[in-house]
């Protein structure tokens, strides 16, 4: 058995290309040396400091989609998922809400996206976040499966 490839201290290479539907479809998901170093950018900027700050593990939902993953879930090629610059997860215990809040204001992101959230349920939904190595726009939106909207939360 070989020994994972770590992206930082807490996050594998294999935990950021693992897709369900990826394995059910035979969709090889692989990045490339480029994908990888963006992938690193975004377990070290984004990742490794919410794992810092509350101190629990962290299992991301999505993170690297090759364009055949992109094109089987429905989501554009040109995504940064696409480009390995993207991860959708939640802090087990924490209100993705208060997840986004706290990204906002201590970490530096391209785009933050709390998706389908839903103010009656905390739990609802995941937040999206993508780090981008050439510059970061610190845009934050909220997304409730229709639209898109500023985070005023």
């Amino acid at each position: 058995m070989s020994t994972p490839v770590r992206l930082s201290k807490h996050f594998t290479l294999a935990e950021m290309t693992k897709s369900q539907t990826a394995l059910r479809r035979g969709i090889k998901n692989t990045p490339s040396e480029g994908h990888t170093s963006c992938l690193r950018a975004v377990c070290e900027n984004i990742l490794e400091p919410v794992r810092e700050h509350y101190g629990v593990p962290i299992a991301p939902s999505s993170g690297y989609r090759s364009p055949a993953l992109c094109e089987a879930i429905g989501s554009s090629k040109n995504s940064q998922h696409a480009k390995g610059q993207a991860v959708d997860f939640e802090v087990p215990g924490v209100a993705n809400v208060e997840l986004a809040r706290w990204l906002i204001d201590n970490v530096e992101f391209d785009q933050l996206i709390l998706e389908y959230y839903d103010p009656n349920d905390p739990a609802a939904g995941w937040v999206h976040c993508s780090y981008n190595p050439i510059h970061n726009r610190q845009q934050a939106l909220v997304y409730d499966g229709k639209s898109y909207q500023p985070f005023n939360l």
